[in-house]
């Protein structure tokens, strides 16, 4: 035991190399001239890109594509077998993590607005955790944006507003909470809300009765407008 208590481990050292990773992402709707609008999703931490985008199915109709994006990290929710749950990413790393899901997400874009007519509108939903993914992904780039969505979840402390101003103002920002959320408070919300508003950021602040989910009744207000 004393000789491990005299091993000196200083000479370690973090070394990295670039991979080619598969990614996959989830598409509801055919991509064709007929579609005016895209909705790219990400959803939250622990959840998986194609179960969550079912709750998007109820739509559809016929001129939408939905997309469901998934985060790179999958792993088992609970134990060591069964349920799978992704991550977008930890504070292990973390701006490693957060490149290369912006690699990804542009990624998908352009595969996915390739196929699409120019005047297609492009809605961006990011729920909890999806939610810092997508703003640090559209604060990072220029992508055609004209709705996004941050649904119990807001804009990470690490997205310069002051540097990201110009970029949020070119579209409509709607910030969704429930009012029994368990793991975001609508005041928090509210005070963010009010921030952009005043810094000329167009938002919208919408709440329903409910918890850390999705309401159908909120999801189809926003896809009709």
């Amino acid at each position: 035991m004393a000789i491990f208590e005299k091993l000196d481990i200083g000479f370690m050292e973090t070394r990295k190399l670039k991979i080619t990773k598969h990614a996959r992402y989830f598409v509801s709707g055919k991509p064709s001239n007929d579609i005016t609008q895209v909705w790219l999703i990400c959803h939250g931490y622990g959840q998986l890109g194609n179960y969550f985008l079912r709750h998007f199915e109820f739509l559809q109709d016929g001129k939408a594509l939905f997309i469901g994006c998934e985060g790179l990290h999958r792993f088992y929710s609970n134990g060591f077998s069964g349920r799978v749950g992704a991550s977008w990413m930890t504070k292990e790393d973390r701006l490693d993590d957060i490149a290369d899901y912006i690699t990804y997400l542009d990624g998908v874009y352009s595969l996915v607005m390739e196929s699409l007519p120019s005047s297609v509108k492009v809605t961006v939903l990011g729920f909890s955790q999806g939610a810092a993914t997508v703003c640090r992904w559209i604060s990072a780039g220029n992508q055609k944006v004209d709705q996004l969505i941050l649904w119990a979840g807001v804009i990470p402390p690490d997205v310069d507003l002051t540097f990201s101003q110009k970029r949020f103002q070119t579209f409509l920002t709607r910030m969704v909470v429930g009012d029994e959320d368990e793991f975001i408070k609508e005041e928090d919300v509210e005070a963010l809300s009010q921030k952009l508003g005043a810094s000329g950021i167009p938002v919208e602040l919408l709440t329903f009765q409910g918890k850390h989910e999705l309401s159908p009744e909120i999801l189809l207000e926003l896809f009709i407008s």
